[in-house]
């Protein structure tokens, strides 16, 4: 692999520059990206086989604690603390899942489609359907043209501006915080990923049918077991704060506010992973928890490396470190953006509008 190419080499537009549509070329090019990360593009069966130990075996046994907790009357609290860290560990599952959706966890392609049923399963989400959703948006990240499979509901300044006032609202309640973390991780995951996305083949449509199916089944042989009330006092609030805490991942990974955005003509697929997409500095138990997603840059520059080698490409290609980071302190100024300003090229808050409007 030709490294010496990208290895030592500084990235002088990095996440929070802002250059002209088309009047910068990225210091990369995407075959030589492409080349010198080559090398962490290969799944390791070894360490896969680990991750589905220190992964698996956690999440059911504090599964089995927590139905403990409630059989014997323990105070609810103690079933919220550990429904806590379960859903840290669902969280990690999602990543999992996401590595067997870009067919790099396991080398093999069936063992990839099986776990990515099972545990597809477990975060109620369907495989292939999302796998098809999640493609998309690898292909339309930072593309102004073509918004809106996969990721965040994102308007221009000019857009809402031009927008009637009952979209406008709509929109404003879907960006706000509390409908973003709170409601709509229920709604993402217990009821629109019931549905297939627009656009789906059968293949996918198929997909949906299967998991949404192998859940009820479980709800069912859990109400003849444990019984539904139990089940609902566990599962419930694992997937509410699973899926707030990864829905805030999946905000920080494109909005924030340097974030490169282009009209199609000017997209550059290797400025979306290096200026369009975020470096999360995480402590080392939360980068254990999301598989270490927050080195999204990475991500996006070679989506086929999975979660265990992250780390190590970032530590070994320093161009890559050249990425300025956020950190959970920092990440939430994040929250307050709303609009993306073509003009300024940046994401920016409402309070950015006149006052009249």
């Amino acid at each position: 692999m030709k490294q010496e190419k990208l290895v030592g080499q500084a990235i002088p537009n990095t996440v929070g520059s802002s250059t002209a549509e088309g009047s910068a070329k990225p210091t990369l090019s995407k075959r030589v990206l492409f080349e010198s990360t080559g090398k962490f593009a290969q799944a390791n069966l070894r360490k896969a086989y680990w991750q589905l130990l220190d992964t698996f075996i956690p999440y059911g046994v504090l599964w089995a604690v927590m139905l403990y907790t409630v059989q014997q009357g323990y105070p609810y609290w103690i079933t919220l603390a550990l429904a806590v860290i379960a859903a840290g560990i669902l969280v990690r599952i999602f990543i999992l899942f996401h590595d067997c959706c870009h067919g790099c966890f396991f080398p093999s392609k069936r063992a990839n489609t099986i776990l990515g049923y099972v545990s597809g399963i477990l975060i109620f989400t369907p495989f292939e359907d999302w796998r098809y959703a999640h493609n998309v948006h690898h292909a339309t990240a930072g593309d102004l043209d073509r918004r809106g499979t996969g990721d965040i509901w994102t308007m221009t300044k000019e857009e809402y501006l031009a927008a009637p006032r009952r979209r406008r609202l709509a929109y404003r309640i879907y960006r706000h915080p509390f409908i973003l973390f709170i409601p709509g991780p229920l709604l993402l995951f217990l009821f629109f990923q019931r549905f297939s996305t627009k656009g789906a083949k059968r293949r996918e449509r198929n997909s949906v049918a299967l998991t949404n199916l192998a859940i009820l089944l479980v709800v069912i042989m859990a109400s003849f077991t444990i019984g539904l009330k139990t089940y609902l006092m566990i599962q419930f609030p694992v997937i509410m704060i699973a899926g707030s805490f990864g829905l805030w991942l999946f905000y920080l990974q494109h909005q924030f506010e340097n974030v490169y955005w282009a009209r199609h003509e000017f997209w550059d697929p290797v400025r979306v992973a290096l200026e369009g997409s975020s470096y999360l500095k995480l402590p080392k138990i939360l980068q254990w928890f999301t598989g270490n997603i927050g080195l999204h840059h990475i991500h996006h520059a070679r989506p086929t490396i999975p979660n265990y080698y992250l780390q190590q490409c970032y530590d070994e290609i320093p161009a890559f470190q050249t990425v300025t980071p956020f950190t959970i302190h920092t990440s939430f100024k994040s929250l307050r953006l709303g609009l993306y300003d073509e003009e300024r090229r940046k994401l920016t808050s409402f309070r950015s509008l006149k006052p009249a409007v």
